[in-house]
């Protein structure tokens, strides 16, 4: 009989079927303990099993595959080993690819953070997941089934903690005493709840699953100095929170400002990769406020902070996401309401962010370069298949005219266009460069055939163009990006939601047009004209809005 029970697994809740089948293993193997060669156990060995509980997926936290941190898993499980009269150790084991090695990996990590080398001659795998209990088998492991063990099954721990999520109160009649307690204590049964069924966060904690967080990061840190300087002037020193405040950049330089030694700086971050960026920073020494925080949290899940306690609230970029990942402006009026329940009155919101043109739903023309990359006959439907890599670079072959297919492939939303030969833009002579080229760029590279034979003008809303022109460059994260939606709303839309929750719109407050986009990424391989023919000129695309609680509410 052993001297261990390895017994691997998330552990986020613990049952008391678990309780009784360790309790009822490990005391069975109480008298006949061995030294691991077969013979006696030494008389100076320590008496009794051991159950090393390998803790898995150990470094995350709030996702919907692991709700419940670490360390709060640990105090159950230290909790639970002493009601049931076990001996234990806990190991963290962080989260691994996919690999048919993780049974070595485990066992690695028990040897480097307690020294135990669990060989089978001492040790027995308790593990009901017939694909991992395998992976031990292969090692010459003898397995204990755990619930695997009994007929009829009883409910695994996961399940107990789904029926939690799902508001069945029977999961106190399954789970142990030491989880409730810890639970309670915590509340991370509540936690649970918010997580699992968090409609917009996936289950490895990011908005998608395509993501690359370090692009993320480096774009959004490179880009901090300029959002600073916007809105400096408007920031109301006290409690100042950056909601989805990326890697902290913003917060670092808001550190900075002697005027603001005396406010708390708090981040708030739904993207895992983010946050536990930002939990690095702050152990590094990158602040010297002490009173900067962090927190994990999907401010759609409920409320942040307590009603009239926030002076400032920053958002960059946020708001476009709250529309394309929640339930686009019902998701987006809740997050305003949010965030004007938690503003002291006369505080403040400041919001940069995309924004739809004015008259975004009226039918435009749009003629698009096709000599500026491959034209293939089809947009491809496989990219998903794809690495990160193999995509960017794929679509990175394409022609803005090609793009435009492979976009309206991949983006999540409703998209209509249609080819059309115009003969008011096609300038073949190229005696007329204003009907040549509406946007006033080199007619010979926006439409270099000189007709519209190839395709090269499309029939859509405006809204749908630049939908498409703002997100076309971003090939490294073309499947995340075409998940989102620039222009939801536009600036008059902005004003009258702003209003009806109770926000005064501040005379800082409108649309912007950048344009460096319109000449480094339009101009050269887009013109934009009326259906008869008339150049429009490139619209807004940005909002920059400073919101108000009135003082006398």
């Amino acid at each position: 009989m052993p001297r261990y029970l390895l017994f691997p697994g998330r552990h986020h809740l613990l049952t008391r079927f678990q309780a009784d089948y360790l309790r009822r293993l490990a005391t069975e193997s109480d008298d006949t303990a061995t030294d691991g060669r077969g013979g006696a156990a030494d008389e100076t060995a320590d008496d009794g099993v051991t159950v090393v509980w390998a803790v898995t997926s150990a470094n995350h936290e709030n996702t919907r595959r692991n709700p419940v941190p670490y360390h709060r898993r640990e105090a159950a499980i230290e909790r639970f080993s002493v009601l049931a009269g076990l001996r234990s150790v806990v190991v963290p084991v962080f989260d691994t690819a996919a690999t048919d090695r993780f049974a070595e990996v485990t066992l690695k990590n028990v040897a480097a953070v307690t020294g135990l080398e669990l060989t089978p001659a001492d040790t027995v795998v308790a593990c009901s997941t017939p694909e991992v209990a395998a992976m031990y088998e292969r090692l010459g492991f003898a397995i204990a089934g755990v619930e695997a063990d009994v007929e009829p099954a009883p409910a695994r721990p996961w399940d107990v903690l789904l029926g939690l999520a799902a508001g069945d109160p029977s999961w106190r009649e399954l789970a142990h005493p030491a989880t409730i307690d810890v639970y309670r204590r915590y509340r991370l049964d509540d936690l649970v709840r918010a997580v699992v069924n968090d409609p917009v966060v996936g289950d490895e904690g990011g908005l998608t699953a395509t993501r690359d967080y370090r692009a993320y990061a480096e774009a959004f840190a490179d880009a901090a100095q300029r959002k600073w300087s916007a809105v400096r002037e408007h920031v109301r020193p006290g409690r100042i929170v950056d909601v989805g405040c990326g890697a902290g950049a913003v917060l670092e330089l808001a550190d900075r400002e002697p005027a603001l030694r005396e406010s708390d700086l708090i981040g708030v971050e739904v993207a895992r990769h983010l946050f536990e960026e930002c939990v690095h920073k702050k152990a590094q020494g990158f602040f010297t406020n002490p009173n900067v925080f962090f927190y994990r949290r999907n401010v759609l899940g409920g409320a942040v902070f307590a009603p009239r306690s926030v002076d400032t609230t920053l958002t960059f970029a946020l708001t476009h996401e709250i529309w394309s990942y929640g339930d686009r402006i019902a998701s987006l009026r809740r997050f305003v309401q949010a965030i004007y329940d938690h503003t002291v009155p006369g505080g403040v919101w400041i919001n940069s962010d995309v924004c739809g043109p004015d008259g975004q739903d009226r039918t435009v023309r749009l003629r698009l370069s096709t000599t500026d990359g491959a034209n293939p006959p089809t947009p491809r439907t496989d990219l998903t298949s794809l690495s990160p890599t193999e995509v960017a670079t794929y679509v990175g072959t394409l022609s803005t005219r090609a793009r435009l297919d492979q976009f309206a492939v991949d983006y999540r939303f409703p998209f209509a266009y249609r080819p059309v030969t115009d003969p008011t833009i096609a300038d073949p002579a190229g005696t007329n460069p204003a009907a040549a080229d509406p946007a006033g760029t080199d007619s010979t590279v926006a439409d270099p055939a000189g007709t519209d034979s190839a395709g090269t003008v499309v029939e859509l809303t405006l809204g749908d163009a630049m939908d498409f022109l703002t997100r076309k460059d971003y090939t490294d994260n073309w499947l995340s990006e075409t998940q989102e939606q620039f222009c939801g709303l536009e600036y008059a839309d902005w004003k009258a939601l702003l209003a009806d929750v109770g926000f005064e719109v501040d005379p800082a407050s409108g649309p912007t047009r950048n344009d460096w986009i319109v000449t480094n990424r339009l101009a050269p391989v887009a013109g934009l004209s009326a259906p008869d023919g008339r150049p429009l000129d490139w619209p807004v695309t940005h909002v920059f809005l400073v919101a108000r609680r009135p003082v006398n509410t």
